[in-house]
């Protein structure tokens, strides 16, 4: 345990005394929020009700509908990124030292994602501070029951993380490994846009995207989907659908604690078997 805790605490320490990492991590988001979220508002609205729409439809708001994308966005660059530093010791020659020390690999491994997953979760809990210039309203209980969903969420991308980096030599490699994997699952997790009305093949992907599921999660607490109504529901692709059935909140939570147990048990043994 002190092993796990000494590898998770400097990564912490790492990440706050880094003040750039801090305040460039909300660049993105906010770029995506602000720019893309208010310029294509308008043009969603009209799609989905016409101008001038009255009904459910024209309650669709959709800088509030990419919000939780955005959480999902932040956790999820931040932890894949945060194995970053894996490959980035192995250049520097700092893990061949951690890796010849008394502590065990599996230890290590363990404490790099915890160190990931803990930070992710910091930063996608900055990302409450924009709450107040969208509109949307969140009570404590939400950000209560947002905390563990992002911390599993984190947790499986951290692991994927590993895995990749523990694969990879440089930084570079593993940054362009990376960049490939962001944008289709970004864009195919409903966190930019609504899923409905996809081609078949398409749909494929996004069923097989653990970001789907994650982003799916922060939607129905953020939201309270069970009390929206159906219509809006529907144009808002909020019901994700498996051969016509609707996935629950709690189907999510087990497809993605899945994942996670999957990639950090594969993510350990790769770790284990690395080459400094």
């Amino acid at each position: 345990m002190e092993a796990i805790y000494a590898i998770w605490q400097r990564d912490i320490l790492k990440f706050f005394r880094d003040r750039t990492r801090l305040v460039g991590s909300f660049a993105m988001p906010f770029m995506f929020l602000i720019l893309f979220g208010s310029g294509m508002s308008g043009a969603m609205s009209t799609m989905l009700g016409g101008e001038g729409a009255s009904g459910p439809l024209s309650d669709f708001n959709f800088v509030e509908f990419m919000f939780p994308g955005i959480i999902g966005m932040t956790v999820f660059n931040t932890a894949i990124f945060s194995a970053l530093s894996v490959v980035q010791d192995k250049e520097f020659g700092y893990m061949r030292e951690i890796l010849v020390s008394p502590m065990s690999r599996v230890s290590i491994a363990i404490g790099k994602v915890l160190g990931g997953s803990t930070v992710a979760v910091f930063q996608g809990l900055m990302m409450l501070v924009f709450v107040p210039f969208i509109g949307i309203s969140i009570s404590y209980m939400t950000i209560i029951k947002l905390f563990p969903v992002m911390f599993l969420v984190a947790f499986a991308i951290s692991s994927i993380g590993l895995l990749i980096a523990s694969s990879l030599k440089t930084a570079q490699g593993f940054q362009m490994i990376v960049q490939i994997l962001i944008f289709p699952m970004l864009f195919l997790s409903g966190a930019l846009f609504p899923l409905s009305g996809m081609p078949a093949w398409m749909d494929v992907l996004v069923k097989i995207n653990p970001l789907t599921y994650s982003v799916d999660m922060f939607k129905k607490i953020i939201f309270d989907v069970e009390q929206m109504n159906p219509v809006l529901v529907e144009a808002m692709g909020l019901n994700l659908r498996i051969f016509d059935h609707v996935i629950t909140f709690t189907e999510e939570v087990v497809v993605v604690t899945i994942i996670s147990i999957v990639f950090v048990v594969l993510a350990t043994i790769k770790f284990s078997r690395a080459e400094a």
